[in-house]
This record gives C-alpha cells, sequence and structure tokens, in this order.
C-alpha cells in the first residue's frame, strides 16, 4: 500500500462559521467520494485558508463529519498580494493502491482558477 496525496479547495462566500463549515463540509464529501476513500484509510488532513477568513477552524467540519480519529491541523495560507480570498485548501494524505494518475484534485467554486486543469 502506497501514500498518496489529494489536494483540494473551495472558496467561500463570507467569513462566516457557518459559511467556511459547509464549504469545508463540500469539499471534504466530493474528495471523499471521488476517490472513493474509506475513513480507515485518512492519515491526516492539513487544512489553510486565506488571511480574510478567521471565523472558525476549518478542521471542525472534519471532526462534525465524523472523522474524530484523522489527525488535522490547521494554518494560514501565504498571503500574497493579488491572490484568491476565500478560500479553504487541503492536502489530504491517504493510504491507497491508486496509482498517482487515478487521484482526483478537487478544485469547487471560485477555486477553480488555481486548477483549471483539475476542476469540475
Amino acid at each position: 500500500m502506497l501514500v498518496r496525496a489529494i489536494r483540494g479547495a473551495i472558496t467561500v462566500p463570507e467569513n462566516t462559521k457557518e459559511a467556511i463549515l459547509e464549504g469545508t463540509r463540500d469539499l471534504l464529501a466530493e474528495i471523499i467520494n471521488n476517490n472513493k476513500i474509506k475513513t480507515s484509510d485518512l492519515i491526516s488532513i492539513i487544512f489553510t485558508m486565506t488571511s480574510d477568513l478567521n471565523a472558525v477552524f476549518p478542521a471542525v467540519a472534519a471532526r462534525e463529519m465524523g472523522l474524530n480519529d484523522v489527525p488535522l491541523m490547521c494554518s494560514s495560507e501565504i498571503d500574497v498580494p493579488g491572490s484568491l480570498r476565500s478560500c479553504v485548501r487541503v492536502l489530504i494524505h491517504i493510504n491507497t493502491d491508486k496509482e498517482g494518475s487515478e487521484i482526483k484534485h478537487i478544485y469547487l467554486k471560485g477555486a477553480a482558477v488555481l486548477r483549471p486543469d483539475l476542476a469540475k
């Protein structure tokens, strides 16, 4: 079994607890469903948010989804002038037998501009 990483991002409409948690849940659900991830295969999840978002830790959404045995970490995204705002990003590490080419990275809503080649 290999360790692989899955990237994803989503923009949220406002800096509120509700908007951040809803966006994070939507992003995690899309990644988990599209990659057919079993909870037992999750190793860790790293979340970052742009500096304009601070109403809640995005990891709260993962805990609310039942990911209680997965190590989670939240951090701030580097505040590069002119970069995408209101964005939650994730880096998920999993145990898998999939090839790297089989991994589906997910970029939703305004975050599609980050990787238009991978966006749905």
